[in-house]
C-alpha cells in the first residue's frame, strides 16, 4: 500500500501555486542484502549468498552493457540504457565529444507489468501519518518545502 503525503506548490509562477498535491511516502531503501532475504522469504529454491551474488553480478554487467550501448531489457520490470547530457555546438565540425558530451546517466524505462498503466491497476493508496494530521487539521503545511506546523506553533 502506497503511502501518500501531501505537499502544497511554492513556486510562485508556476500555472498552479498555492494547489496541493500527492507524493509517494517513501521510507529508507533497501540494500541487495535485505532484497536477497525478500526474494529467499517467497519461497525461492535458492539461499540468500546465491540470490545476492546474481544481483551483484547483474547490477555489474547492467552497467558494462549499458555503457557499451546495449539496453537490458528485464520482463516486467523495466529497460536500462544508458543517456547523456550533451551541451550545443554550432556546427557537427564544431562538436567535441570531450567538451560537449557533459555526463552520462542510466535510464530504467518501465515495461511490462511495471508500465504506469499497470503499476497503477495494481496500486492502493492511504494517506500517510502526517497527510492524516494535516486533513484532521492537527497540523498544517508551513511556507517550507517538506516541513509542517504543529497546531499552536
Amino acid at each position: 500500500m502506497l503511502r501518500i503525503d501531501l505537499y502544497k506548490n511554492k513556486n510562485q509562477e508556476a500555472r498552479n501555486f498555492g494547489k496541493v498535491y500527492g507524493r509517494v511516502s517513501n521510507v529508507e531503501p533497501i540494500d541487495i542484502a535485505a532484497l536477497s532475504k525478500h526474494i529467499a522469504n517467497h519461497g525461492s529454491p535458492f539461499t540468500v549468498d546465491t540470490i545476492s551474488g546474481v544481483l551483484i553480478a547483474a547490477a555489474r554487467c547492467i552497467k558494462e552493457l549499458a555503457l557499451d550501448g546495449t539496453p537490458v531489457k528485464i520482463d516486467n520490470l523495466c529497460i536500462f540504457k544508458a543517456a547523456v547530457t550533451s551541451k550545443p555546438a554550432v556546427s557537427v565540425e564544431k562538436f567535441d565529444l570531450g567538451e560537449h558530451i557533459s555526463k552520462t546517466r542510466l535510464l530504467c524505462q518501465a515495461t511490462g507489468a511495471c508500465t504506469p498503466k499497470e503499476m497503477s491497476a495494481d496500486s492502493a493508496y492511504m494517506y500517510s501519518t502526517m497527510a492524516q494530521r494535516l486533513k484532521s487539521g492537527e497540523a498544517t503545511l508551513s511556507s517550507e518545502k517538506g516541513k509542517y506546523l504543529e497546531d499552536g506553533e
